[in-house]
C-alpha cells in the first residue's frame, strides 16, 4: 500500500509514519520564538497613560500575529512597576523576565501629539530599564529564540548596554532585528555603530537614516543609495526604511529593492505605527515568506495602527489581511533605479 506517495511494506511500519507525518506538521506550523530586549515603560499622552516602550510594543503584536514573544526587560519596585505588569498581562504578554529593580522607578516617556499625530517624546532617564541584569533565564530565552529585537535606548546606561552585548555573544546563530529608534539624546555614534555591528537586519525611518549618515560620517545623500552604504560598511542582510506616509523600502545585500506605497489613512496617532511594522515583517519574514510580502504586511500594519491612538490598539492579524485586500489609495515616491 501507499500513503501520501510512500510505499509501506506493513502495517508495523504505519505508527512510524503517523509520527513522522505529525512531526512534519508539528514543524510546519510550530510558532517562531522571538525575543526582544528593552524598554517597558508607560506613555504620558494627552488623554492618559498607555503601556509601551518599542519592544513592549513589538512583542504584543508578535502574540497577536500567532509567534511566541517574550520581552525582557525591568520595572521599578513602585506602583507604576506593579500596574505595568499587570498591563503587561492583560496584553498577553509574560512578566516572567521582566526584572525588578528596588532602587530606579519604572520609566516613563511624555508624549505630546503634534496636528499630523507624529509624537514628541520626553523621556525620564535613568530608570530601571537602564540597568536591566544578566542572568541564565535571559541567556535561555535570548540563544532559544528564532529571532532577537533590539533598540538604542535601552543602551543609554552601561549595565543594560553590558548585558545586552553579552546576550547577542551568547546568541551567535540567532537573528538579529535592530530597531534602531534614535530618541533625542538617547543615543551616540558609538552606540548606534555598535548596534549595527551587532545587527542582521536594520530597521529605520528616513530621519534617522539621515541622522546615522551624519553620525558615522557616511557619504550618500539619496535614501537607497545610503542604504545600500549601510549594508555594505556594517555588513547587513537587510535594510528596512519606513517613510511615513510614503510607505517603506527594503533593501538586501544583494541590492535586490522592493518598494511598497503608503496608504491614504484617517489618522490617530503614529504611536506604535513603527513597532507594528517591524512585527509584521518579521513575523512574516521569519515564517518563510518572501520579502516582497514580509515587507507588505507590515507596511500594512504600520497603517492601521496609525489609525488608532496609542501604540496597543487590539488589531489581529486577519483585520490587516482583510486591510489589504480592500482598494486603497496609495500615496507613492519615486525611486532612482
Amino acid at each position: 500500500m501507499f500513503i501520501v506517495g510512500l510505499k509501506v511494506n506493513s502495517f508495523s511500519q504505519l505508527p512510524f509514519l503517523i509520527f513522522f507525518y505529525l512531526s512534519a506538521f508539528k514543524k510546519e506550523v510550530m510558532q517562531k520564538k522571538i525575543a526582544a530586549f528593552g524598554e517597558l515603560l508607560w506613555d504620558l499622552l494627552p488623554n492618559g497613560k498607555v503601556l509601551g516602550g518599542a519592544p513592549t510594543n513589538f512583542i504584543y503584536r508578535i502574540n497577536s500575529f500567532g509567534d511566541t514573544g517574550t520581552l525582557l526587560s525591568k520595572v521599578g519596585n513602585d506602583k507604576a512597576g506593579k500596574e505595568a505588569r499587570e498591563a503587561l498581562k492583560r496584553l498577553g504578554v509574560s512578566d516572567e523576565n521582566i526584572q525588578t529593580d528596588y532602587q530606579f522607578p519604572t520609566g516613563s516617556v511624555k508624549v505630546k501629539i503634534d496636528d499630523n499625530g507624529n509624537p514628541d517624546f520626553n523621556i525620564i532617564t535613568d530608570v530601571a530599564y537602564d540597568h536591566i541584569e544578566i542572568n541564565t533565564e535571559m541567556i535561555e530565552a535570548f540563544s532559544e529564540a528564532d529571532c532577537v529585537c533590539f533598540g538604542t535606548l535601552v543602551q543609554r546606561y552601561g549595565i543594560s548596554k553590558n548585558t545586552l552585548r553579552e546576550l547577542i555573544h551568547e546568541s551567535p546563530n540567532v537573528v538579529k532585528f535592530l530597531d534602531i529608534n534614535l530618541r533625542k539624546k538617547c543615543y551616540t555614534a558609538t552606540t548606534v555603530e555598535d548596534s549595527l555591528t551587532m545587527a542582521n537586519i536594520l530597521k529605520t525611518n528616513d530621519e534617522e537614516l539621515l541622522v546615522t549618515k551624519d553620525l558615522l560620517n557616511l557619504k550618500n545623500e539619496n535614501l537607497k543609495d545610503l542604504a545600500l552604504e549601510v549594508i555594505e560598511k556594517y555588513k547587513l542582510d537587510i535594510l528596512l526604511c519606513t517613510l511615513g506616509s510614503k510607505g517603506a523600502f527594503c533593501l538586501t545585500n544583494e541590492e535586490v529593492f522592493y518598494y511598497d506605497p503608503g496608504y491614504q489613512i484617517s489618522l490617530g496617532d503614529t504611536v506604535g505605527s513603527g513597532d507594528a511594522f517591524s512585527a509584521g515583517f518579521v513575523h512574516y519574514y521569519m515564517n518563510g515568506h518572501p520579502i516582497e510580502e514580509a515587507l507588505q504586511f507590515g507596511n500594512a500594519a504600520g497603517a492601521m495602527v496609525a489609525t488608532t491612538t496609542g501604540a496597543t490598539s487590539l488589531m489581529s492579524k486577519e483585520e490587516i489581511l482583510n486591510f489589504m485586500t480592500i482598494p486603497h489609495n496609495r500615496n507613492a515616491v519615486r525611486f532612482h533605479q
